[in-house]
């Protein structure tokens, strides 16, 4: 898995790409968590190089959700995969999150 975080104005955009599992969904909590504590309150998660999510991801991107919410931010996901959107469709977190087909896309 790669992660890299890019700073646009009232945006931070996270761009994670390879694959999120067990063994690796840790790196991901934590970046999310340093993100979010260091004020930013707009993630753009960037998909658009992700291959695979395990449940071990789906709970990092619902525990990223949560601290988000709590500070009244907002997170949106971008550019999913197809079987990177049937995981979360399948385990009904498209309903949870703001999904869009690009980065350009988010408003």
């Amino acid at each position: 898995m790669n992660i890299v975080v890019e700073k646009e104005e009232a945006r931070t955009i996270v761009k994670v790409s390879g694959c999120i599992n067990a063994g690796n969904s840790s790196e991901l909590e934590k970046k999310f968590s340093e993100v979010i504590e260091s004020g930013s309150t707009f993630l753009v998660v960037d998909m658009s190089g992700l291959e695979y999510i395990s449940s071990a991801g789906l709970r990092v991107m619902l525990s990223a959700y949560k601290k988000i919410k709590a500070v009244n931010g907002r997170i949106v996901l971008c550019a999913l995969q197809e079987i990177v959107r049937e995981v979360f469709d399948l385990s009904d977190f498209s309903s949870l999150f703001e999904i869009v087909p690009s980065v350009e896309d988010v408003a």
